[in-house]
């Protein structure tokens, strides 16, 4: 009778290892789960005030801050154009025409053939109104009735075609006429009387008067430190004493092919009647304002889209990630626009390997 219990019993004591060995495993992870991530030695920098830059001068000439290209919608002779380069327009006043004898022969056209559908339709109305007292005394048909009113239908249609037809060609006919859109000053001139042109060929360049730039010619190693909204003091390069104040408002996203230079463009507050169009004038960036923090490019942590650095608490020698607005970067050095103050404590090396709250040892602290 106790033979057959040994299978059992073997069994039981099998079953109770397999679980004394999964409790043990899950000790052990949990223990791992419970340990802190490693300390870690990391190299930093602390950020300090940047040495005053020198001041940055560059040459450069006067533009107009909004100029566009005029040109006509559609194709024909130039038969006048009356500005020429230097002359000064109203807003509204014509510039140009083109011989509009095509499109008046149209618009003609286009007015006769109104009138003729005009016509149609007041016969076609009488004869409704005909079928209609008829239809009220018995004496036509309904479906005689049902066609004078088809053709009112079909008559007040072409009418309003017609008018369509009239109103395309009238504006047709004032394409003929180029007005200025903006008060200014025309800077270029593109055809003249007697030549077809063709539709968006530019016929006058206008500089409009909202506004005057100082565009510089600026080397790739001072765009690279320039503030996005640096302060320029611009003066005139045959009087030094006629001077203006601007501020950074485009840089060209790529060098020039041939001067690997950068074009920078200075919006002028109040510019002086002496700036004149393509007039030299001399930038001057002072440098506190080409002064910005810079940090090594291997500080940076990319963490989806935005860019950061891993400051270091002093006191808890504890890590945790810092927002940064980064003006430029190469593989050396980042200008920070914001997000640094000075004092602060920045992992510049084994950025990748750290987490949030981490404790680290700096360089030079760990024991030999």
């Amino acid at each position: 009778m106790g033979a057959p219990g040994k299978p059992h019993s073997a069994r039981s004591l099998q079953a109770a290892a397999l679980a004394t060995i999964a409790l043990a495993v899950a000790g052990c992870q949990s223990e791992e789960a419970a340990a802190p991530a490693p300390v870690r030695i990391v190299r930093t920098i602390t950020v300090e005030k940047p040495r005053e830059a020198t001041d940055i001068s560059f040459t450069g000439h006067i533009e107009a801050q909004d100029q566009a290209s005029l040109s006509f919608r559609i194709g024909g002779r130039l038969a006048e154009r009356n500005v020429s380069i230097g002359a000064t327009v109203r807003e509204g006043e014509v510039i140009a025409r083109l011989d509009p004898e095509n499109e008046l022969n149209e618009l003609r056209s286009a007015r006769a053939a109104l009138t003729a559908s005009q016509g149609l339709l007041r016969k076609a109305e009488n004869q409704f109104q005909r079928q209609s007292h008829l239809l009220e005394r018995n004496v036509t048909t309904r479906a005689d009735f049902e066609a004078a009113e088809q053709g009112r239908t079909a008559a007040q249609a072409q009418v309003d075609a017609a008018q369509a037809r009239v109103r395309s060609a009238e504006d047709i006919v004032g394409f003929t006429s180029l007005k200025a859109d903006a008060p200014g000053v025309v800077t270029r001139v593109g055809a003249e009387p007697g030549e077809v042109v063709a539709p968006a060929r530019m016929i006058v360049q206008l500089a409009r008067r909202e506004g005057r730039d100082a565009v510089f010619e600026v080397p790739a190693d001072v765009v690279r430190v320039l503030p996005p909204d640096a302060r320029v003091h611009v003066t005139l390069s045959g009087d030094p004493n006629v001077t203006a104040n601007g501020r950074v408002r485009e840089v060209a996203p790529q060098a020039d092919p041939v001067t690997r230079t950068f074009r920078v463009r200075i919006g002028l507050s109040d510019p002086p009647q002496s700036f004149r169009l393509g007039t030299a004038v001399s930038g001057t960036i002072r440098g506190s304002e080409a002064s910005s923090l810079a940090i090594p490019a291997t500080a940076l942590a990319q963490r989806g889209q935005e860019t950061g650095v891993w400051i270091v608490d002093p006191k808890n020698l504890t890590v945790s990630l810092r927002k940064l607005e980064v003006i430029s970067a190469d593989p050396a050095t980042a200008v920070i626009g914001k997000g640094l103050a000075l004092g602060d404590i920045v992992v510049t090396a084994g950025v990748s390997l750290l987490k949030e709250g981490q404790h680290v040892r700096l360089t030079g602290t760990e024991s030999r």
